[in-house]
């Protein structure tokens, strides 16, 4: 009887990568097609292209709005995304919402609106003066999320939302923003938050994608640069975080301390990305 040949017991060493965009994936200015420096680069594609050499699916998940990472999944030839910090999932082209029954209707309108009739908004606006606004132009035409940029303790937030019986809904910290537009006077670090519904999540949407794909953790990496991105090291069996997230928020190396399976690269966006994708190719199972 022939001999077995070792190679084909020993399992893949990832079937899945779970990748943000903004900060990540794309380089300043939202390009794939520049690094750090602002030089063409090609880092991100590289490690688009190790994915799909070694049979690896490739989903962004995102805060974007769907219409915007539909295009991008379209560009790198995937049929998976998550979009709107995990409020909306599609796989293979169906669309699932996860965000505990608030879905859109003809009655009620898109969840945005339910949200923007809720009063959630105006409320933390006005609470919050001067240190949250809506951050434009890319809060608009939103079908879930309200996205605001400012700086804000989120513990703060959850009570005012709790007195005013809005625990259905929760203000999320989505990363550090930098251009010089989006910048707020007399608010030296400005992030992005996104109000959703208080259930869903990138972490919970990764699971959920991996639940109808069959992956275990062992199959599956993430790589992003926010807090809500490093979420995903609870369902995967590695979070990357890349260099250029400390570099903006600091703060969050103190978060990272003591969390099982999140590791930094040493490079930044999609350099990074590629260093995440390579290593863990380079590990067999």
């Amino acid at each position: 009887m022939a001999a077995a040949d070792p190679a084909a017991t020993v399992a893949p060493a990832m079937r899945c990568l779970y990748v943000d965009l903004d900060g990540t994936l794309l380089g300043p200015g939202g390009s794939l097609l520049h690094g750090a420096d602002g030089r063409f680069a090609l880092d991100g594609v590289r490690a688009l292209q190790a994915c799909w050499r070694a049979g690896v699916e490739v989903v962004l998940y995102s805060g974007r709005r769907q219409s915007s990472v539909f295009e991008d999944s379209r560009m790198i030839g995937s049929s998976s995304y998550i979009f709107e910090l995990g409020c909306g999932l599609v796989i293979d082209g169906e669309l699932e919402w996860l965000t505990d029954g608030v879905v859109p209707s003809d009655t009620s309108g898109t969840i945005h609106e339910q949200i923007e009739r809720s009063g959630a908004p105006a409320l933390l606006l006005d609470r919050f003066a001067g240190r949250l606004e809506y951050h434009t132009p890319w809060s608009i035409r939103r079908e879930v999320s309200h996205l605001f940029r400012g700086a804000v303790d989120l513990d703060e937030v959850r009570e005012v939302l709790d007195g005013a019986g809005l625990a259905w809904l929760r203000l999320v910290d989505n990363g550090v923003v930098r251009a010089a537009s989006e910048q707020m006077e007399g608010v030296p670090v400005v992030h992005a938050y996104h109000l959703i519904p208080a259930g869903a999540s990138k972490a919970r949407a990764v699971a959920r994608h991996m639940q109808g794909r069959g992956y275990t953790a062992a199959d599956c990496i993430a790589a992003g640069d926010s807090r809500e991105d490093m979420d995903a090291a609870t369902v995967v069996s590695t979070f990357w975080l890349v260099a250029n997230a400390l570099e903006r928020d600091p703060d969050l190396a103190s978060e990272i301390a003591g969390r099982v399976g999140v590791r930094v690269a040493s490079e930044p966006y999609g350099a990074g990305v590629y260093e995440a994708v390579v290593t863990t190719l380079a590990t067999e199972r």
